[in-house]
């Protein structure tokens, strides 16, 4: 089971087991880690799940697709290289110790 670490405005880091093919969203939704609202559930109408993936798994994650980018530009946080949705970012082994960071300023 993959893990994916949550590092808080703050700096306190949430390390949770997340499913093969479950969203980063879910992962953190479902372990209680604060910052992800997910106000949309994962479909893509909000960006209330913005993260910015540490620089060592951006490639691996890849880059956000044309609606994820025009949602992006409209999140309350800065964009960085690696911002992304939470909620479409699929895990899997080769992503398991992914680091990302969840903004301050979320909804």
């Amino acid at each position: 089971m993959p893990k994916v670490v949550f590092t808080s405005a703050d700096g306190t880091q949430t390390g949770v087991d997340a499913r093969t093919g479950d969203s980063v969203m879910l992962a953190a939704t479902q372990n209680g880690v604060g910052g992800i609202v997910a106000e949309c559930g994962g479909n893509r109408s909000c960006a209330t799940c913005h993260v910015w993936v540490r620089e060592d798994f951006v490639a691996a994650v890849g880059a956000p697709g044309d609606i994820e980018e025009d949602l992006l530009d409209l999140a309350v946080s800065e964009r960085r290289p690696g911002s992304r949705l939470s909620c479409q970012i699929a895990m899997t082994d080769e992503l398991d110790g992914l680091t990302v960071e969840i903004p301050p300023d979320q909804p």
